[in-house]
């Protein structure tokens, strides 16, 4: 077998190989469309709608130090935005 004859069928097996996940994938975006609107569409007669309210059951203490570690996340970043050249 010649190196152009393993080239050619290399790339024929690329093509194929590329084709089938393709296919594949294709395959998966219509199944979850279709399964994304048929709940949808079992959402829209539910008139009931569950809320959940948190009341109080983070501590203050823990928002606050999640807040601060934001705010100080966020001026790193700009700190080092300034930097990048």
């Amino acid at each position: 077998m010649t190196i152009a004859e393993m080239l050619g069928q290399s790339g024929i097996l690329a093509v194929l190989g590329m084709g089938v996940v393709f296919s594949f994938l294709w395959i998966m975006v219509i199944c979850v469309n279709l399964i994304g609107k048929y709940f949808r569409f079992k959402e829209g007669k539910n008139t009931t709608v569950n809320t959940t309210v948190n009341t109080g059951r983070v501590p203050p203490e823990h928002i606050a130090a999640i807040s601060a570690a934001i705010v100080e996340y966020q001026n790193n970043d700009k700190k080092m935005e300034r930097r990048v050249p």
